[in-house]
């Protein structure tokens, strides 16, 4: 939504100006990271200049290092969010992928260009195409993300951020 949108943008923001912050970790609430856009809001004009794409951007080129914690879901647009962080740790149960092809979406926030940068051609076509959900173990092993853990997924997106 736009109201996520803005307070993801916001946040960022203010990190990135407050010189004690030295990294970002971006999670979900209630065990998920992000099921993606919401749909109607295609249909709806961009009131706020706050769009996905932008946000996304802002995330990429944040001078801060952002890490993504991946717990549950991270479709759609919520992986094209994890894509433009510097790191991904997921939970050991958690699917990631770009479903919106399967209503016919092409994914809108550059998803399709880092995904392939990140694992490879043959990899993202595969997850562009098919919009199949990705398990965490199969992402580690593309290369989607950078670790996989069983506990406390925040916890150890902290960790990662402290130590790079």
């Amino acid at each position: 939504s736009l109201t996520v949108l803005q307070a993801l943008e916001d946040g960022l923001k203010r990190a990135n100006a407050d010189p004690s912050v030295k990294a970002v970790m971006i999670c979900g609430e209630n065990g998920k990271f992000s099921a993606g856009a919401d749909i109607r809001g295609f249909s709806s004009p961009n009131r706020l200049g706050v769009g996905l794409g932008s946000t996304i951007s802002l995330i990429e080129r944040s001078e801060k290092p952002v890490v993504a914690a991946i717990e549950g879901v991270a479709l759609g647009g919520g992986l094209e969010v994890a894509l433009a962080c510097h790191y991904r740790i997921a939970h050991v149960k958690a699917l990631m992928g770009l479903p919106e092809v399967t209503i016919g979406l092409l994914p809108g926030a550059e998803g399709t260009q880092r995904l392939p940068r990140l694992i490879g051609v043959p990899a993202a076509l595969d997850i562009i195409t098919t919009g199949r959900h990705i398990p965490a173990t199969e992402a580690l092993k593309l290369g989607l993300v950078d670790e996989v853990v069983e506990e406390d997924t925040i916890e150890a997106a902290i960790r990662l951020a402290n130590k790079v």
